[in-house]
């Protein structure tokens, strides 16, 4: 498995549990505060271009299928699956703070809420849960208010930010200090396979130019065929970089959503023939 990652970063541990395979973030589990993974496509009970862990109920899967597969996640979490609580993912910088009343939200339950890529809470319980086959997964742990957040970050969440988003809500609903945040960049699509036409690559340009706070100028990189490579990971870094969060607090995970795409779905590589991955996170 090729492997894509920035010098000072980690690549995240794999781990198989009754024949799940997932994946955890040595930063986050260091906390020793939270309970979280990000699923693989393996160990799941989905077919066809599905297989297995898919864990939507909007790809046309089995509604029974699907509720196996959060029934396996949730008891390698060792929770409930009406402890966990969806987005419903529009590509917006929407972050809502959740808790107690929202246990189940899209999971167990219809969805209560719309246009929310972003989760947080400071209540134990809870587990934050969102979708992935290409996009950007942030995970953020307030280790001293004990406070959490989740978020789905695709191109447009990236230009417009979610990562500020996210710190600036956990600043107003917890006092979160961003210095204190111990974050993580999930599997997403690399530089190398992310490819954009030239509007979406000026959007870039025009949001990253490059200042003494930026760590590389190579976010955008022209093609000779007219077309370009972003890199999100770089991008999202930035973002939590000029929210003011430390370096040091910044993992990117480096794996390739496309270049993997036996182990993790890839909406790009598949032409949308895919199920969904899930990202998980809870306060112990």
């Amino acid at each position: 498995m090729e492997k894509y990652y920035y010098q000072g970063t980690q690549v995240p541990q794999i781990f198989h549990k009754n024949e799940v395979e997932y994946l955890q973030f040595p930063s986050l589990k260091n906390t020793g505060l939270v309970r979280h993974l990000f699923s693989t496509r393996l160990g799941g009970v989905s077919k066809g271009c599905l297989q297995s862990m898919n864990l939507s109920y909007t790809r046309g899967d089995d509604p029974d299928c699907v509720r196996e597969n959060y029934r396996r996640i949730a008891e390698i979490l060792n929770c409930r699956m009406e402890d966990m609580v969806a987005t419903y993912q529009t590509h917006t910088t929407n972050v809502r703070r959740v808790g107690s009343a929202d246990r189940g939200n899209g999971v167990t339950r219809e969805k209560s809420f719309v246009d929310v890529d972003g989760l947080v809470t400071n209540e134990k319980g809870i587990v934050l849960t969102a979708y992935f086959a290409d996009c950007v997964p942030l995970f953020l742990v307030d280790p001293v208010h004990q406070a959490i957040g989740l978020a789905h970050s695709g191109w447009r969440g990236t230009v417009q930010r979610m990562g500020l988003s996210m710190v600036q809500k956990m600043k107003e609903e917890f006092s979160t200090d961003p210095k204190d945040l111990v974050t993580a960049i999930g599997p997403s699509i690399c530089r190398s396979c992310y490819e954009v036409s030239e509007d979406v690559a000026e959007q870039f340009r025009n949001e990253f130019q490059q200042t003494e706070r930026t760590i590389n100028n190579t976010i955008v990189i022209p093609k000779e065929n007219g077309k370009y490579l972003v890199d999100l990971w770089a991008a999202n870094r930035q973002v939590l970089l000029d929210a003011g969060v430390p370096m040091e607090h910044i993992e990117v995970t480096g794996l390739c959503t496309a270049c993997n795409d036996t182990l993790l779905f890839s909406h790009r590589k598949s032409q949308g023939k895919r199920g969904n991955l899930g990202a998980f996170l809870g306060l112990l």
